[in-house]
């Protein structure tokens, strides 16, 4: 068969994709992939993220399969790229097999993760750090008062102050991976010479996994055992994976005894977390365990204020006040709101004012209501709701009524929680990711099919938001 380019062979595919999706799911999910290479039946593709990724994946899977099966060939393996996390890549074969590899593309890139499997001069060390993010520009309120004040102390001595480690916990959005990259931001400053590294649990776990594949874990290791500050951001991704766990105990052990700066990130304290080893728990809390709570108003006017600012913008006061009034959980929720008032000003060529910005909040405030509900409180009311304990949904048990509250839980908690497909199956039953997005694609079927089933979803929605 003659070579043909990867662009002609996706464009090929998006004649076929833009004649069965609605022209808005078009632009928004197959217009921004990338094409790569086609190269020994693997086809290559770029997508922005994570979450992009696990949505083409559980919207438009069979679709993607028919297609390149049709305009390719049937023994096709589709390869994701993710560009926020380029040192893997995720390959689906659509015969149920998913890997990890390194991504071997050459990459000049001056902002590239650090490699842990090669070694690394000083020189050369790439921190991972958003120079965007500084103490300059995070505004400090009650809610945030000592996480700020330690960190402060943190960059005068890294290693050897009582806050080591720092373990900043509190909701999404409100300021933790800021302050981390803050602290990282001015010990560079300070300390020049110091090796300072911001890496997310996720990365950190695919990193892992890659140096077991690899035969390298010891390079691994010896790559974080090298670090003068580690900064971990979102560290309850790591619940319910036991040998990563393990490697970051023995890392975080050699790090503590040897003074280096310990910072780590939660969206609950050490002691809710779930499918995290005590041991582990236990040195978290060994040096400051500090929540970063929602701002209060005079905070998030400051926010709003300097967000207006930054971005030249032209708001009236009582808007600014307004919004901060009825915006109160996070900064990004502020920031959001913003955007889409000057979208929605911009578009429908509205003057900004009051009822645009009432209108525009009421529509988002719901949406932010709905990710409040926790996979705890899913799997409460699911399992009251059938009747059954709710620790059996995390045993093995295949009895229908268990895998049915199982999937259900599943299925609602992708639907109600901002958490990956790879988290919420950690939480329910230690299952990966594939096992979840199965549990989606049954419930909506049978729902589509079963009238009774469909109600019964309702109701317990209805006791969910209830």
């Amino acid at each position: 068969m003659e070579q043909i380019s990867s662009q002609k062979l996706w464009t090929n595919c998006l004649k076929v994709f833009q004649d069965n999706v609605p022209e808005t799911a078009f632009r928004t999910w197959f217009l921004p992939i990338v094409p790569l290479s086609y190269e020994n039946k693997v086809f290559t593709i770029q997508v922005p993220s994570q979450f992009f990724y696990e949505y083409l994946e559980d919207k438009f899977a069979d679709l993607l399969k028919a297609t390149l099966y049709r305009e390719i060939g049937n023994d096709t393996i589709l390869q994701y790229r993710i560009l926020m996390e380029n040192t893997t890549n995720t390959l689906i074969d659509y015969r149920g097999d998913v890997k990890t590899v390194p991504d071997k593309s050459p990459n000049k890139n001056t902002n590239k993760v650090p490699n842990p499997f090669q070694k690394v001069v000083a020189d050369d060390f790439e921190s991972q750090l958003n120079h965007k993010y500084t103490f300059d520009n995070f505004f400090e309120g009650d809610s945030n008062k000592l996480a700020r004040t330690a960190s402060d102390a943190i960059t005068k001595n890294p290693g050897k102050t009582a806050f080591n480690p720092l373990f900043l916990h509190g909701a999404s959005g409100v300021g933790k991976t800021h302050l981390c990259h803050a602290v990282g931001n001015r010990i560079k400053e300070l300390y020049p010479e110091k090796r300072v590294l911001y890496v997310s649990a996720h990365l950190f776990k695919v990193q892992y996994a890659d140096a077991g594949r690899y035969n390298t874990t010891n390079d691994f290791i010896n790559f974080y055992q090298g670090i003068d500050v580690l900064i971990l951001d979102d560290i309850h991704e790591l619940a319910g994976i036991e040998k990563t766990q393990n490697t970051l105990f023995h890392i975080f052990n050699h790090l503590h005894q040897n003074n280096k700066q310990l910072i780590l990130t939660s969206d609950k304290a050490p002691s809710e977390l779930q499918g995290v080893e005590e041991r582990l728990l236990t040195r978290f809390r060994w040096g400051l365990t500090t929540k970063i709570d929602h701002p209060d108003k005079a905070l998030r006017l400051k926010i709003l204020q300097n967000k207006i600012l930054q971005d030249g913008l032209s708001i009236p006061e009582d808007v600014v006040d307004y919004i901060a009034e009825n915006v109160t959980d996070n900064a990004r929720d502020l920031e959001g709101i913003i955007v889409s008032i000057m979208a929605h000003s911009l578009v429908y060529n509205k003057e900004i004012d009051l009822p645009l910005a009432r209108r525009v909040i009421g529509q988002a405030i719901k949406k932010i209501e709905a990710k409040k509900i926790t996979v705890n409180a899913i799997e409460s009311v699911v399992c009251n709701f059938y009747n059954i304990k709710s620790e059996l949904i995390h045993t093995a048990s295949r009895k229908r009524q268990i895998v049915q509250a199982r999937q259900i839980t599943m299925y609602l908690s992708k639907a109600y929680t901002e958490m990956s497909l790879a988290q919420i199956g950690s939480l329910i039953g230690k299952k990966n990711h594939a096992t979840v997005l199965h549990a989606c694609k049954t419930v909506k079927a049978q729902m589509e099919v079963d009238k009774v089933f469909r109600e019964e979803i309702a109701e317990i929605e209805k006791k969910l938001k209830g």
